[in-house]
C-alpha cells in the first residue's frame, strides 16, 4: 500500500518549523503592526529559514518580501472574520494526520519529530492544524472575491493580442498517449506461499510469541515497515477500499485481521486505535513475485495483439484497450492517460513515467510501439505495456490555434490577481499599520503600507 492510502492532494514541507521563541519566554522585538496584531521579528527570521531550507525562491530582499506577505494573510484573515468563513475539521484534521505521518515516515519515529523541533507532538499537531485553517481560509476569501470571473472566447484573442512578445509563453515538446497495459499472471503456488508467510506471521502475535510491530520492520514489503507498519490516522476515504471494509471492523487491538487482498498485494491488520471517523492500523504487506517467465509470456501475448492491431487489423488500439487492458485509469477512456499535474491529456517528456517517454520518444503519431517492461509507479510492480502516439507538439511559442487552455489559464489567473490586488489595495487603506524603523526602506509590492502625513 504505496501512495493512494497515505494522503492524496497534499503539499506538505519537512523544513516547516515551530517559531523558535514562545511567548513568555523573551521580549519580542516587533517589525510590523497590522491592525492590533504584531508581526516579530523572530517570526519573519524563522520563516526565512524556513524558506531557505525548503529552497523557495525569495524575489528581492527577504526582510521586505517576508513581512509583507505575512501582512497580507493577516489582511485575508480579518476578513475571512468578517465574512464568517468556516473550514471544515474533519478535513483539517485529515491533512495534519497525512503531515504527521510524513514527518514520521521521513523521520523515524514520534520521539524523533519531537527531537528535531523541540516540541510536544501535540504542540507540532496544533501548529499544523492552525496552519492548514489559515491557509484555507486564505483560500476561501480569494475564491469568494473570484468567483464571478466569466471569460469569453473573445476576450482571450483579446488578452493574447494584447501580450508583449517576450510574455508570451514558450511551450515545449508535448505529447499524447494512449496505454495498453497487462499484467502478468502470478502463479497460484507463488500467491499460496505469501498466504501461508502472513497466516504464520498472524499466528505468532496470536500466541504472544512476536510483536506485530518487530513482524513489520522485518517482513513488510510497505514504506511503513520502518515504522512497524504503522500508517497513522486515517479516514475511510484514505484507504483503498477493500483495506478500509476490513480495518474499520476490528474492534481488539490485540487481535489480527484475516488476509486482505487489495491492488498493493496481500496484507494481515492490527488495530492501534479508533477516533471518530479515523483510525490508526499497522499492517503488514507482501507482494507475489513476477517470474522472469510470466513476464516473457506477457511480452509474447502483448506483442500477438500488436500485430492484430497494426498488421492484421482484426481490432483498433481503442477496442483493444477496452477488452484487454487492466489499466483502471485509462482502460475506460480508450487508453487515453490524464497528466495528474494539469488535468489534461497533454504531458511534457519529464511528466511521463520514464519507460513510456522511452518508448514514444522516437515515434510519430499514430504509431503503436513494441511491448515493454514498466514498473506500475502506483502500485510498485512490474507489468507489460504498449503505447500508441496519438499527438505529438514540437516545442514551440503559444499560440492560440494549439494553446488556447493554456492562454486562456493565464488570462484568467490574470484577472483573478488584477481583482485581489485592487481588493488589497483597498484593505490596506482601511487598515491601520504601523512599519518599525529598520524595516521602512523597502519597494514593497503593495502600495499604502507606509503612510506620509
Amino acid at each position: 500500500m504505496n501512495k493512494k492510502h497515505i494522503f492524496a492532494g497534499i503539499a506538505v514541507s519537512l523544513a516547516a518549523c515551530l517559531y523558535a521563541a514562545t511567548p513568555g519566554n523573551v521580549i519580542e522585538e516587533v517589525a510590523w503592526m497590522i491592525g492590533d496584531e504584531p508581526i516579530y521579528k523572530s517570526e519573519i527570521e524563522q520563516t526565512y529559514q524556513d524558506m531557505q531550507t525548503d529552497r523557495t525562491p525569495i524575489p528581492g530582499d527577504p526582510y521586505c518580501y517576508i513581512p509583507e506577505q505575512i501582512a497580507i494573510e493577516r489582511l485575508f484573515l480579518h476578513q475571512a472574520e468578517l465574512d464568517t468563513v468556516e473550514v471544515q475539521e474533519s478535513m483539517v484534521q485529515m491533512q495534519v494526520d497525512a503531515q504527521m505521518n510524513f514527518l514520521i515516515t521521513n523521520l523515524g519515529s514520534r520521539e524523533k519529530v519531537e527531537q528535531y523541533f523541540r516540541k510536544p507532538f501535540t504542540d507540532i499537531r496544533e501548529y499544523y492544524a492552525t496552519n492548514m485553517r489559515n491557509r484555507a481560509r486564505v483560500q476561501q476569501v480569494r475564491s469568494n472575491l473570484t468567483k464571478d470571473i466569466k471569460v469569453t472566447p473573445s476576450d482571450v484573442r483579446r488578452y493574447f493580442a494584447e501580450l508583449p512578445a517576450d510574455s508570451i509563453p514558450f511551450i515545449p515538446l508535448q505529447v499524447e498517449v494512449q496505454l495498453l497495459t497487462l499484467n502478468p499472471v502470478i502463479p497460484r503456488q507463488e500467491i499460496d506461499d505469501v498466504k501461508a508467510r502472513l497466516r504464520d506471521y498472524a499466528d505468532r502475535v496470536t500466541r504472544g510469541e512476536s510483536d506485530f510491530s518487530t513482524l513489520a520492520i522485518l517482513y513488510s514489503e510497505d514504506g511503513s515497515s520502518v515504522r512497524g507498519g504503522e500508517l497513522g490516522f486515517m479516514g475511510r476515504g484514505q484507504l483503498v477500499p477493500e483495506f478500509a471494509a476490513v480495518a474499520f471492523n476490528l474492534n481488539d487491538p490485540k487481535k489480527v485481521s484475516k488476509i486482505v487482498e487489495t491492488e498493493y498485494g496481500f496484507h494481515i491488520i492490527q488495530l492501534i486505535e479508533k477516533r471518530g471517523d479515523r483510525i490508526n492500523t499497522r499492517h503488514i504487506l507482501l507482494k507475489p513475485k513476477v517470474a522472469e517467465k510470466d513476464l516473457t509470456e506477457a511480452i509474447t501475448r502483448l506483442d500477438s495483439i500488436r500485430a492484430d492491431i497494426v498488421d492484421n487489423k482484426k481490432i483498433s488500439f481503442e477496442d483493444a484497450v477496452r477488452y484487454i487492458s487492466q489499466d483502471k485509469d485509462t482502460r475506460m477512456s480508450n487508453g487515453v492517460m490524464v497528466n495528474p499535474n494539469t488535468g489534461n491529456t497533454r504531458f511534457e517528456m519529464s511528466e511521463l513515467p520514464q519507460e513510456i517517454a522511452k518508448a514514444v520518444a522516437g515515434m510519430q503519431p499514430g504509431e503503436i510501439s513494441k511491448p515493454f517492461i514498466m514498473r506500475d509507479p502506483k502500485r510498485d510492480r512490474e507489468i507489460v505495456a504498449i503505447v500508441r502516439l496519438s499527438k505529438r507538439l514540437d516545442a514551440h511559442t503559444a499560440n492560440l490555434a494549439d494553446d488556447y487552455q493554456t492562454i486562456k489559464d493565464l488570462y484568467e489567473n490574470a484577472r483573478r490577481q488584477e481583482i485581489v490586488d485592487k481588493w488589497l489595495q483597498k484593505k490596506i487603506r482601511e487598515t491601520y499599520v504601523r512599519i518599525e524603523d529598520g524595516w521602512r526602506g523597502c519597494d514593497f509590492r503593495h502600495d499604502g503600507w507606509i503612510r506620509t502625513k
